[in-house]
């Protein structure tokens, strides 16, 4: 029998600007690379909080800049954080974030480096950290209708089972999903690569499509202004290629596949980008895990589904990242990363229905409180897009 979602529901964390989140983090932002050092140190000195150092914030410009501030300032906005403490070199950055996280609601704070030092910084920002966890630790869950819950989706190293078993349960559960006026994303614009035209045919309206067709065309003019005449190496990679699949064409078709049969593709967004009411949407992205994950918790997504083939041990510091495999292969050896066994479609003892809501079930249970396997293991992986090189 089928899982009746007409009643579901999820005990979530309403936020102030009205978002449901299914994590409770305190937070730890770097606004920069130098300052990773004294976010790290404040979260050693206040239990329960969490830093996301990354590389990037200097010598940045134009639309990189752009994304740089939109991806720190949407990771603070996610439903899934409960407060902020943004630390930056520059007071004027660190301040631009604080208050791009503030029009949210919650809590943040943001302490500059210059002028201080890294000890006076750290004191300060661990006494509004301290304050900003225990404030969180007092916050109840509540019982949430399905369609608060926003959920995306990306695949990584993909192989056949990918495409006949692991990506059509998703497909399956989107399908489910967006008949409940779910929020729901997809992606990887690389990935689409010879099966552009179906995604296209897929759109709402001709808007929609057009600006799909944009976002397309725009990764296209990247692969001709560096004279790269295909994806050699890269897309499919050489797990890809392992794996049975031996064309981008090939892995276009099983990434499709994610979006179910009944979906309609009614937005599209830029990286990093919030989506603006329910329904489907595209989002152009990297095809790799770490970046697209990130990109998705930046867009305001609370729960990620991710399919792999040959194994994928991909998480994210703030998005559950729910694992599905159908190699029996992989969920025999690595076994600990896999949070839904899909493997049984292949044998014929899953129906797609079966497994669509075996999926489902866990992301209740997620979004409830459960940790994934990549959460259970410290998988935390956050990693910025980067589109030109520094100045």
């Amino acid at each position: 029998m089928a899982m009746d979602l007409s009643k579901a529901s999820f005990w979530g964390y309403r936020r102030e600007n009205g978002r449901v989140g299914v994590r409770n983090h305190v937070i730890i932002l770097p606004v920069d690379d130098i300052s990773n050092a004294a976010a790290e140190a404040v979260a050693n000195n206040i239990k329960g909080t969490l830093a996301l150092p990354h590389p990037y914030g200097r010598l940045q410009f134009g639309a990189d800049l752009d994304l740089h501030f939109r991806t720190l300032i949407g990771t603070g906005c996610n439903p899934n954080v409960a407060a902020v403490v943004v630390i930056g070199i520059e007071e004027g950055w660190t301040q631009k974030v604080v208050e791009g996280i503030a029009k949210t609601g919650k809590p943040v704070a943001g302490f500059g480096i210059e002028l201080h030092g890294d000890i006076d910084t750290i004191q300060r920002a661990s006494r509004a950290a301290k304050e900003f966890v225990q404030a969180a630790g007092e916050l109840r869950r509540e019982e949430r209708p399905l369609k608060d819950l926003w959920v995306s989706t990306k695949c990584g190293e993909s192989d056949t089972t990918s495409g006949c078993g692991a990506n059509p349960t998703v497909g399956n559960a989107f399908d489910k999903l967006y008949a409940r006026g779910v929020t729901l994303c997809f992606g990887e614009t690389t990935e689409l690569t010879g099966g552009e035209h179906l995604v296209a045919a897929r759109c709402k309206n001709d808007d929609v499509r057009k600006k799909f067709q944009f976002m397309f065309d725009r990764y296209q003019a990247v692969i001709d202004r560096h004279k790269t005449s295909d994806l050699s190496e890269s897309q499919p990679t050489k797990g890809n290629i392992a794996g049975g699949l031996t064309t981008i064409e090939e892995k276009a078709l099983g990434n499709i596949q994610k979006i179910g049969r009944k979906c309609v593709v009614d937005g599209v967004l830029d990286k990093a980008e919030e989506p603006t009411g329910p329904g489907l949407w595209f989002m152009d992205s990297s095809s790799a895990a770490a970046e697209m994950v990130t990109l998705c918790a930046a867009a305001g997504f609370a729960v990620h589904f991710f399919p792999t083939g040959q194994g994928n041990v991909i998480g994210n510091p703030i998005l559950p990242v729910i694992k599905l495999c159908a190699n029996p292969r992989t969920v025999r050896t690595m076994g600990e990363h896999i949070d839904v066994d899909v493997s049984g479609l292949l044998r014929k003892e899953l129906s797609p229905d079966q497994a669509g809501d075996a999926l489902l079930e866990c992301m209740l249970r997620t979004a409830n409180g459960r940790l994934t396997a990549a959460e259970a293991l410290g998988h935390r992986e956050f990693v910025l897009t980067r589109l030109y090189e520094s100045a």
